[in-house]
């Protein structure tokens, strides 16, 4: 007995899969993924640079900027802060032509390191700056 409402019969049975909720289910999944997939694959156009090292000339008015590994920063192997480091960097804007600034950061230093340099050399009107790095190694 089933439900107290008697034996059960052979006919009672209901043997059809009941597809209404299974068709509701995959109609949101298809408007989810219609909707969220242009939106992960839209990415910006850009041209990257190809690998190709343009020799630096060095003029001996130009100024080595270095970043180590720690955030420290030497003005032509000179230990110096950010707050020297600005007052230099005014000094040298006020000369007509402004030298340039070649900045040699680690590899492994943390980008606000080099952000904060930036910022102070543009706080304080020392405009052209140029990063060096290593040419690629041909194995």
């Amino acid at each position: 007995m089933a439900g107290g409402s008697g034996p059960i019969k052979e006919g009672d049975y209901n043997n059809e899969i009941n597809i209404v909720p299974l068709v509701d289910i995959m109609l949101v999944l298809l408007i989810i993924f219609i909707i969220t997939v242009p939106v992960a694959t839209k990415m910006v156009k850009v041209t990257l640079p190809t690998n190709f090292n343009e020799p630096t000339e060095t003029k001996p008015e130009d100024i080595n900027l270095s970043v180590d590994f720690n955030g420290q920063v030497y003005w032509n192997d000179a230990a110096v802060g950010l707050d020297q480091l600005g007052t230099q960097a005014l000094e040298e804007a006020k000369k007509d032509p402004q030298p340039e600034v070649h900045i040699r950061a680690d590899k492994r230093v943390r980008y606000s390191f080099v952000a904060d340099v930036l910022t102070t050399l543009q706080r304080n009107f020392l405009l052209k700056v140029a990063f060096i790095a290593d040419p690629p190694k041909n194995n």
